[in-house]
C-alpha cells in the first residue's frame, strides 16, 4: 500500500543522485530541546550533507513572543530563507539528526509559507551516514535567492483558534506528546506548567509513527492503522499539538501521508496551553 501523498519524502537514494540538481536545495533542520544538551548548530559544522544550510528554528522565529520558536511574520521567514539560498522554484529538502522532529517542523514551516515543493529526508542523516553516503565540515556560502512566502492560514492554529475547537468540534484535536504527560501522570519537561490535556482531545504519540531501527516513516498501511488506534477520523481535519509545536509537526506529516485533509499546528502548543491558569485541563485517559 503506498503513501496518498509521497511527495512529502525521498529516500536516501534519491537524495544521492539528485546532490548536484541545480533546483534542489538540501536544510539541515535539526532541533534539541535546552536537557538534551547539544547543539545543532556546531553539530552541523562539524558534519553535513554537501551542499547542505542550516535552519535554526529558534531564529527564524517569532523572536518577540516568550514562547518558543513560534512561526515568524512572512516577511522575517522570507527574508531569512532568502539569505540561506532557498528560493522559489526550489525544491528543498529538510533532514535532521533525531531524526524526522526538526525535519517535521521545517517541512511544515516552509508549507505554512506557502511553498509547497518540500520534502522530508525519509531517515535523516542517521540513515544517511549508515549507508556509507558522504558528509562534509565544509560550509557551502549560499548565494541569495528570491523567496516569496505567503502565510497559509489553513495550517496554524492560535490559542483562541483552539479554544473555539473545544467548543465547536469542528476540527479533531491531536495531542503528539507521550502518552503519560497527556494523562497528566508526569510533570512536564518545561517548569512551570501545569500537566494533562485539552478537553476532548486524542492522543497519538508522534514516536508510533516513526520506525524505531530505521528512524523512517512507517509505511502507509502502519500509519492508517496507528492514525484510527488513536480515535482519528480520517476524513475530518486536524489540528495537532505537543509540547511546544515541533513534534506536532511529525503527526501532520503522518495524516498528509496517508491522505486526510492536511493538518494544522497549534503553534503555541503546551508551553502555551499548560502555561495558563485560564485554560481547561483534563487528566487521565
Amino acid at each position: 500500500m503506498p503513501y496518498t501523498r509521497p511527495d512529502a519524502l525521498v529516500s536516501t537514494e534519491w537524495l544521492a543522485t539528485h546532490l548536484d540538481a541545480p533546483d534542489v536545495r538540501i536544510v539541515d533542520g535539526s532541533f534539541y530541546l535546552p536537557a538534551q544538551k547539544r547543539d545543532p548548530k556546531a553539530e552541523f559544522a562539524a558534519q553535513h550533507i554537501p551542499g547542505a544550510v542550516f535552519f535554526d528554528i529558534d531564529e527564524i522565529a517569532d523572536t518577540s513572543s516568550s514562547l518558543p520558536h513560534m512561526l515568524p511574520p512572512p516577511e522575517k521567514f522570507s527574508s531569512r530563507v532568502r539569505k540561506l539560498g532557498l528560493g522559489d522554484g526550489n525544491k528543498i529538502v529538510v533532514y535532521d539528526t533525531t531524526p524526522m522532529t526538526g525535519a517535521a517542523r521545517v517541512w511544515w514551516m516552509f508549507r505554512a509559507m506557502g511553498h509547497k515543493d518540500v520534502a522530508i529526508l525519509d531517515g535523516g542523516l542517521p540513515k544517511w551516514m549508515a549507508e556509507g553516503r558522504p558528509v562534509t565540515d565544509d560550509p557551502t556560502p549560499p548565494r541569495d535567492r528570491h523567496f516569496t512566502a505567503r502565510l497559509d492560514n489553513t495550517l496554524v492554529r492560535s490559542i483562541d483558534d483552539v479554544r473555539e475547537l473545544i467548543n465547536n468540534k469542528r476540527e479533531q484535536i491531536v495531542d503528539a506528546r507521550a502518552a503519560n504527560r497527556f494523562r497528566g501522570e508526569v510533570p512536564e519537561p518545561r517548569a512551570g506548567l501545569r500537566s494533562g490535556h485539552m478537553p476532548g482531545a486524542l492522543n497519538l504519540p508522534y514516536v508510533e509513527l516513526i520506525d524505531p531501527k530505521t528512524g523512517t516513516m512507517l509505511p502507509a498501511a502502519q500509519l492508517s492503522e496507528r492514525i484510527a488506534a488513536a480515535g482519528i477520523d480520517p476524513a475530518r481535519k486536524v489540528t495537532a499539538s505537543c509540547g511546544s509545536g515541533v513534534t506536532a509537526c511529525v503527526v501532520a506529516l503522518g495524516l498528509y501521508l496517508t491522505g486526510a485533509p492536511e493538518a494544522a499546528v497549534y503553534d503555541g502548543s503546551w508551553t502555551e496551553w499548560g502555561g495558563r491558569e485560564d485554560t481547561p485541563i483534563v487528566t487521565g485517559a
